[in-house]
């Protein structure tokens, strides 16, 4: 299994000058050493893929140990284009990953881990709230069925933490690469669910704390919360 981190966006509704994975935590600690500490902890470090973009070489300086790929249109694309760079160099394996701004409780990764033994594609998810701003989902016969900010009457929201059974990569592959520059890449899973029948769970993580940082109410909330 690889681990992908999504850290190639400007972020600019945070309003930082800096990518925003390297946003600091009140503890010290930037988001993104928060992220890799945790991961690390559970999985091999020399598995972690950063998709990198706005400032990259800040990213790059700061956490040398990581292994790096470029997103050249970080501008232009959105995670769709990001992630498929990442698992096109990784067609046969199963692969975990987190978008660059999600700061989460590592208990999480216990949660997760009898799935990703199981080889079984999967999405967090928080069932506690569903804001309008935030990636929804439905379900069908207990998997999946529809996922995206446009969802209506959504069970949840999607935590930025998923992964991808070595079944099922290819088939994401090919929809992400169908995917539009602007999409993100819960369009890609969203129609190999529909077309090519993946079937993805969701896990239900709302016991833990889990925080996506895109704008000051966000930062504010998780300094509330991992200290």
């Amino acid at each position: 299994m690889k681990i992908v981190i999504l850290a190639a966006g400007i972020g600019s509704r945070l309003g930082n000058p800096l990518p925003k994975p390297l946003t600091l935590l009140k503890s010290g600690k930037s988001i993104m050493e928060f992220q890799t500490e945790n991961i690390a902890s559970k999985f091999d470090v020399d598995d972690i893929i950063v998709v990198v973009g706005f400032k990259k070489d800040l990213i790059m300086e700061r956490f040398p140990e990581l292994t790096y790929i470029y997103n050249p249109f970080f501008d232009q694309t959105n995670t769709s284009k990001s992630l498929l760079q990442a698992l096109k160099k990784n067609r046969d394996k199963s692969v975990l990953w987190f978008n660059g701004d999600v700061v989460f409780d590592k208990l999480i990764l216990d949660v997760l881990h009898p799935h990703i033994e199981a080889n079984e594609s999967f999405v967090a998810v928080n069932t506690s709230k569903v804001a309008d701003e935030e990636v929804k989902y439905t379900i069908k016969n207990k998997y999946i069925d529809k996922l995206s900010k446009e969802v209506k009457n959504g069970l949840g929201e999607a935590v930025g933490i998923n992964f991808i059974s070595s079944n099922d990569i290819k088939f994401f592959i090919k929809r992400l690469e169908e995917c539009s520059d602007n999409d993100y890449f819960e369009k890609g899973l969203e129609m190999a669910i529909e077309y090519d029948h993946i079937r993805v769970i969701p896990i239900d993580i709302s016991k833990y704390n889990c925080i996506e940082v895109d704008f000051k109410e966000d930062l504010e909330n998780a300094n509330k919360i991992f200290r």
